[in-house]
């Protein structure tokens, strides 16, 4: 897909409101989407959940922990299309 994030707003209760370059927008309930543990065990503090920033960069979304989330998976769960499976190929 793709599509970078342009815009991220929090929003009570583990949900943020994103729009992507193409215009594409919504809210996605991030709770559903990831544990509160390692690199995202910050996150359960809502204070601490709405200093999410837009990694301009990588068109992304982010936190000063250094937990981001795949903009593929976020696009996926707000146009309502299948999550994408990523394969990795083993060389011998």
């Amino acid at each position: 897909m793709l599509k970078d994030i342009v815009a991220a707003e929090p929003r009570e209760n583990y949900q943020l409101y994103i729009r992507f370059e193409d215009g594409v927008e919504g809210v996605v309930d991030i709770s559903n989407l990831i544990e509160f543990t390692g690199v995202f065990e910050p996150l359960q503090d809502q204070k601490y959940f709405g200093m999410v920033e837009v990694n301009h960069e990588v068109g992304t979304i982010q936190w000063r922990s250094g937990a981001d989330l795949d903009p593929d998976v976020l696009y996926a769960v707000i146009s309502n299309q299948p999550i994408p499976h990523y394969h990795l190929s083993h060389s011998a």
